[in-house]
């Protein structure tokens, strides 16, 4: 059973799908950067035991776009996240991210601890850092980025078939996989494609965090945490992991086969690993 669900806030409206049994215990799940909710549904075939929420995150998918002039910021979606979720009631839930959306659980469920239960993060584990002395050109290429894209003219997919096979090359992911995400990323308005998802998430972030801010961020990690990776997934999360695993007291690591969206391309035994661990504990 699938829903289509839309959640208005003061300032946005957020959009969502809805897999399963309301009645079952509520996953939360965050996609990656220029995905959308509909990534979620190849793993939620097999977490039957549970409701996948899969949100569309703000700029992405069917959600609302930030307001003319501004610009996007990680900690902001953390922001709309507790929005959605303080006028929901929701507590306490799971949460889960992929990539881009496991960085904003992870700062979630470190800000808000009470809120969350368990922690799932596929091929993502906290903040993509760099260190202090970049802090200068971050800014000044994220400036300079913003301007170029502020003058430049929109780039429109010439076809459904042509954008779906270049986002399987260029994301590294199953032409099916492609499909379905760019079934919900583009429409159709006086016969021209449109794409929905806001161009400005392409611009360069304006500042990264430190190093130690994310070791802060995620020692105030409360829960039980499973951080999932590909096989064939990006080398540098591998790394990360590595790097970062005393860094959540109750941490499970567990790997997969699959590229970086596993999720989609290999959904069983992600969810698998992911039912192990939410049956445990």
């Amino acid at each position: 059973m699938q829903q289509s669900l839309e959640f208005p806030l003061a300032n946005i409206t957020l959009h969502a799908i809805g897999y399963g049994d309301v009645t079952k215990p509520m996953i939360l799940s965050l996609h990656g950067w220029l995905d959308n909710a509909v990534s979620f549904q190849p793993i939620a075939e097999y977490l039957t035991d549970y409701y996948i929420l899969a949100l569309d995150i703000t700029g992405h998918g069917l959600s609302s776009h930030r307001s003319d002039g501004a610009h996007y910021h990680l900690i902001d979606f953390a922001y709309d996240l507790h929005e959605l979720v303080e006028s929901q009631g929701w507590l306490p839930f799971i949460l889960m991210g992929h990539s881009m959306g496991g960085i904003i659980s992870t700062i979630y469920a470190s800000c808000f601890p009470e809120y969350v239960s368990k922690l799932i993060s596929i091929e993502s584990f906290g903040p993509m850092t760099k260190d202090t002395q970049s802090s200068p050109f971050q800014l000044r290429d994220s400036i300079l980025s913003r301007l170029k894209a502020q003058q430049s003219v929109a780039k429109h997919p010439s076809s459904i078939e042509r954008t779906i096979e270049a986002r399987a090359k260029v994301g590294d992911i199953t032409v099916e996989s492609a499909r379905l995400l760019i079934t919900r990323n583009i429409r159709e308005e006086n016969k021209q494609l449109l794409f929905n998802t806001d161009r400005r998430l392409r611009t360069f972030s304006s500042l990264r965090m430190t190093e130690p801010q994310a070791e802060a961020f995620m020692r105030n990690i409360q829960c039980p945490t499973l951080v999932i990776t590909g096989v064939q997934g990006y080398e540098s999360m591998r790394t990360t992991v590595q790097n970062r695993l005393g860094w959540i007291e109750d941490l499970t690591t567990a790997e997969c086969e699959g590229h970086h969206h596993l999720h989609m391309d290999n959904p069983k035994p992600v969810a698998d690993k992911i039912t192990v661990f939410l049956s445990s504990k």
